[in-house]
């Protein structure tokens, strides 16, 4: 993937997530969401953001996209999420988990 390629598309993706849940938070207006099915309200926002990437392609058409493509792979689009800290406190990811970035690593648009 060429990171300069694809810098204009995922610059997006981040302030849109943030954006996103900043006025899923309003939309709460203080209230606790409810938890349901055993996942809480912050768990469900950023499992729809994943959700939302899903896609599968060939590969062949995948080594044509990386070279061609402005966007990034639909398959890691989402873990953009590593640069937000809700996401951190949502599934209490820790050092050492695999998509942990240190803060002083993470991007922050606004």
């Amino acid at each position: 993937m060429d990171g300069q390629l694809t810098l204009r598309e995922t610059v997006p993706d981040l302030g849109g997530i943030a954006i996103a849940y900043d006025a899923y938070q309003n939309s709460l207006k203080g209230k606790p969401a409810p938890i349901i099915d055993g996942l809480t309200g912050d768990q469900r926002f950023f499992l729809a953001w994943a959700q939302n990437w899903r896609s599968k392609f060939r590969d062949e058409y995948t080594a044509q996209l990386l070279k061609t493509d402005f966007h990034p792979p639909q398959k890691i689009r989402p873990d953009l999420v590593n640069n937000f800290d809700a996401w951190y406190k949502a599934f209490d990811v820790k050092h050492g988990d695999k998509l942990y970035l240190p803060e002083e690593k993470r991007i922050v648009i606004w």
